[in-house]
């Protein structure tokens, strides 16, 4: 997904944007613009494909470009391909920009999503006269503000509302007006979209980290709303036209969170913030000893009212929703139902009235996941979010929501985040069980004291972190990859290859291991990889078997297991080993070797490890 950034004050504009876009590339980094006012009519644009740094140096860190308002964009394609031609920012004008200039164009913009019926508005265009020089849906909605602007002779707020109600899609949107020198102007609907103001210098952006060195204090745009900066000023406006009132949020974790802080990469240092998210979402739920989610907005009557749980989810924090299962089936007793949100959201939803749907997402903006959250609303069922931005779109259209506390997560593979989820859906597990009669007060307590004691043992699962290493530098050629497991087990089995696959480029695939021997192990050949995940004492004889089948046919195996399992030496050909804790949380400890041998394999390979290929952190649009 696209970065947006964006400033006016009393500084230099230019390195100021190319800052905030190193914070926002892992959004986005096949190509990257500026556009810049020195407060003459014309806007100074430059442009540059592949990495953020390839701008830079083209404005010599944005030296070469002088002026106090200005819009930036690092681009991640989805319409017309990453080239000079289709990067922003885009002009209402008519001329081509691929090289640095003067624009004279009433609209300069940048913009994050997607404009679905962008060749309806495109043919619209031409017909009064608007000729296209790329091949995005950017520059169609760009010349359309501007047709508005021009034939109503009506101020950029008013234009901007009438784009609003024709567009189609998702879209955040920063433009600068050459009649209003000095200002920025921005939109948004589903793509997320934040300003911030201090006495003397505006900001937009697309995610916090852009501007966390200038100002903690944010405003959270919401759906339909268009936003007036100035220097030290921010007026949002509803689909009327009128101004409404938008309520900041100060932002508690420090601006070094979003940096490497010594690390070779965000991947890494993330893996090793694990304990402290873990700990830190735990100590949010847990007090004195008894877990509370009062604050997330569920009393214990709500959740004994509760018939069933739907979880929808999306890419990794399904395969939380996948892990959840098991866990709230076998403690609670309830029936739990994951879908892939991008499912869910289309087909009928023969829900109880009276089931909670959780949504799960780091971001709280998964295009596919807020689809879900409001079928469920449509319906009148009882929703939950799991998110970890605070102010998020899930968060504030959910019925309760619950924060996962991991921080700003900027690799594109999520680590941290991922923990921290599982933390939280452990908590929520163990509290159902307890208030529907399931589980004994002591056996209550026993649970709780052992999710507290995850963060240590995270720690130590961190260890064994050389031999891990030693192994990936071993397996980095390999072509295929299979993660077996059952029950739990094959939950964590699907997040490991994920992870496998997304920074190291090498197939892999997860099957829960009884199902190998349906077709999957014709596929299997003298030194295949395959990683059995083997912490569920009552089902490990039976995914060993599974592993064994595979050696005869000449697969090289790797054992991922508690500490006491030893025996599992005896059939493996290489052990990684956890600490030992209750069986329904080992998902947390053992997702952490996995997580360390995709990022080594990535690094032996010489990959770009925070920002793989075709990826992007937060998917805003289907």
């Amino acid at each position: 997904m696209c970065g947006i950034v964006g400033y006016t004050g009393h500084r230099q504009a230019a390195p100021i944007l190319l800052d905030g876009l190193a914070k926002l590339e892992y959004r986005g980094y096949d190509s990257a613009g500026l556009a810049v006012r020195d407060g003459s009519n014309l806007a100074e644009v430059v442009k540059a494909t592949g990495k953020l740094h390839n701008l830079a140096e083209k404005t010599n860190n944005g030296a070469a470009l002088r002026g106090c308002c200005g819009i930036g964009h690092t681009r991640w394609a989805t319409h017309g391909e990453p080239t000079e031609v289709n990067a922003h920012p885009h002009v209402s004008g008519n001329a081509a920009r691929t090289a640095s200039g003067p624009v004279e164009s009433a609209v300069v913009g940048v913009h994050n999503g997607i404009i679905e019926n962008y060749e309806e508005l495109e043919e619209k265009l031409l017909r009064h006269g608007y000729e296209f020089y790329s091949a995005t849906d950017t520059e169609v909605v760009i010349k359309l503000v501007d047709y508005y602007y021009k034939k109503y002779k009506i101020g950029p707020i008013d234009a901007i509302n009438r784009m609003m109600v024709r567009v189609r899609g998702s879209y955040a949107l920063a433009m600068m007006f050459t009649d209003y020198p000095g200002e920025i102007y921005a939109a948004r609907r589903e793509s997320p979209l934040i300003v911030g103001a201090t006495d003397d210098e505006g900001y937009v952006a697309s995610d916090v980290p852009a501007i966390l060195n200038h100002t903690r204090t944010v405003y959270y745009v919401d759906n339909l709303q268009a936003v007036r900066v100035l220097p030290g000023e921010a007026h949002f406006y509803d689909l009327n036209g009128d101004e409404v009132t938008v309520e900041p949020t100060v932002i508690t974790w420090d601006a070094a969170a979003a940096e490497k802080g010594g690390y070779e990469h965000f991947m890494i240092k993330e893996i090793h913030e694990q304990p402290t998210a873990v700990r830190d979402t735990l100590q949010s739920l847990i007090k004195g000893g008894r877990i509370d989610l009062t604050g997330a907005g569920l009393t214990e009557d709500d959740l004994r009212k509760f018939s069933a749980v739907h979880i929808a989810a999306c890419g990794s924090a399904w395969h939380v929703g996948m892990c959840a299962q098991y866990v709230i089936e076998d403690l609670a007793e309830i029936p739990v139902r994951v879908e892939l949100a991008s499912e869910f959201r289309y087909h009928k939803l023969l829900i109880d009235p009276d089931a909670l749907v959780i949504i799960i997402s780091q971001s709280g903006e998964t295009a596919d996941s807020l689809a879900a959250l409001r079928a469920a609303k449509e319906k009148g069922i009882r929703t939950l979010g799991i998110v970890n931005v605070v102010g998020s779109t899930i968060a504030r259209e959910a019925d309760s929501v619950l924060y996962t506390l991991a921080g700003p997560e900027i690799a594109v593979a999520t680590t941290k985040a991922f923990s921290a989820q599982l933390a939280a859906v452990y908590c929520f597990a163990v509290k159902l069980a307890h208030v529907r009669g399931k589980l004994s007060d002591d056996r209550y307590a026993d649970l709780v004291a052992e999710l507290l004691t995850l963060p240590d043992k995270a720690t130590r699962a961190l260890a064994d972190k050389e031999r891990i290493q030693w192994f990936a530098a071993k397996y980095s050629n390999a072509r295929d990859v299979f993660f077996i497991g059952r029950g739990a087990d094959y939950a964590i089995s699907l997040e490991g290859s994920l992870k496998m696959k997304e920074i190291s480029y090498i197939h892999s695939e997860a099957y829960a291991a009884g199902e190998l021997k349906h077709g999957t192990i014709s596929l299997i050949e003298d030194n295949t990889l395959v990683i059995g995940i083997l912490t569920q004492t009552r089902l490990y004889e039976k995914t060993v078997s599974n592993m064994v089948e595979c050696q005869a046919r000449g697969a090289y195996l790797m054992g991922l297991t508690c500490y006491g399992n030893y025996n599992v030496e005896d059939h493996v050909n290489f052990t990684i080993y956890v600490p030992k804790t209750d069986e329904h949380f080992t998902g947390l400890l053992a997702v952490i070797p996995l997580q360390l041998l995709g990022y080594y394999i990535s690094v032996s390979k010489g990959l770009d490890v925070d920002k793989p290929r075709n990826l992007a952190k937060s998917v805003t649009v289907e």
